[in-house]
């Protein structure tokens, strides 16, 4: 019996001891699991900024990340341990979001993200009071926030082929000092109104648009020197556009104006205009000029735009409107004096 009472301690000894051992171990797998996460974590971290690091560049004297053509849907938080980075050019890489820490790179003077598929414009891009140019074409943002005007320095905002972006907010017109602004391509049926008070504004594009008519106080863009509005829907031009003292480009290809404001040609400072492609009521063709063949290349095509429907046109075109104005009239005064004939 001792034998036997022997043999049960000692197996029941032995199993009691294995259970402690593999609860111990169970306790040090919890422990050391958390652990083991978080290395393969910071390696996962240091992997990402050491690549991030091979996009850096000094470029004319400023630290750019240049990231093209390749996957990047998302910027890693890890990213803002470059936050000395001046420029941003991130193009081509399915981008989907601008980062909400955006507002901690304060040396930023230039964010081009344009091509990719960049949604939402965030709010904490209006504390980088530093931005001079922010660039965002060929994305899919729908909106604009108003706190955007917080970027005091930004001088060039570039917004076109966004295709469902049809406004812009009023607080805009803080911008002091944006000087050229590309909306084109987009689903605007109006002008902005804050486009209208922005001071240091010269070139506008809106081509590419809905815009069925322009502001009747257009004038009041006085810096104005360059106005891109082919592609719309207008059908006549404010009697105000003569006062644009500045214009010196206009280009209204492919609208439905059927005429041309007579006081245009008192617009001294104008140098290029371009009427192609609206059914204007007036037949009118240069003399010595002609259609060239289409074996010609486009840059000739181009030229020839200029010769055919630019300023010589216009003005050939307001002289013609005259003429048969003058005509009609005169006609209809002898058919007052002489009913019977």
């Amino acid at each position: 019996m001792v034998v036997v009472a022997c043999g049960s301690v000692s197996s029941i000894k032995a199993l009691w001891e294995t259970r402690i051992k593999r609860v111990q171990e169970e306790k040090e797998d919890q422990t050391k699991s958390p652990r083991s996460r978080l290395s393969v974590g910071a390696w996962e971290d240091r992997a990402i900024l050491a690549r991030l690091k091979e996009k850096l560049q000094t470029e004319e004297g400023r630290l750019v990340l240049r990231i093209e053509q390749e996957d990047w849907k998302s910027l890693p938080g890890c990213l803002i341990q470059f936050t000395q980075v001046q420029e941003w050019q991130i193009h081509r890489t399915g981008l989907q979001k601008i980062p909400q820490f955006i507002s901690s790179f304060q040396n930023l003077i230039v964010l081009d993200l344009s091509r990719n598929g960049v949604s939402e414009i965030p709010k904490p891009i209006g504390q980088l009071t530093r931005l001079k140019e922010l660039l965002l074409s060929y994305n899919r943002i729908e909106s604009v926030p108003e706190d955007l005007s917080g970027c005091e320095s930004l001088e060039r905002l570039e917004l076109a082929m966004n295709r469902d972006l049809s406004e812009l907010p009023d607080q805009l017109r803080n911008l002091k000092k944006l000087n050229h602004l590309d909306l084109s391509m987009n689903a605007f049926s109006f002008m902005p109104d804050c486009l209208l008070h922005m001071p240091a504004l010269e070139w506008l594009d809106m081509g590419g648009n809905c815009l069925e008519c322009l502001p009747e106080d257009i004038d009041r863009m006085e810096t104005l020197h360059s106005l891109w509005l082919q592609r719309n829907e207008l059908q006549r031009l404010p009697e105000n556009i003569i006062r644009m003292q500045n214009l010196s480009t206009l280009v209204l290809s492919s609208n439905r104006l059927s005429d041309i404001p007579p006081l245009m040609e008192d617009m001294s400072r104008l140098r290029f205009v371009n009427f192609r492609d609206n059914p204007l009521s007036l037949e009118v063709t240069l003399p010595g000029k002609r259609r060239k063949s289409s074996e010609e290349d486009e840059e000739e095509e181009e030229e020839e735009d200029r010769e055919l429907f630019g300023r010589e046109f216009m003005q050939l075109y307001i002289q013609e409107a005259r003429k048969r104005a003058h005509a009609f009239l005169n006609m209809h005064r002898a058919n007052s004096l002489h009913p019977s004939l």
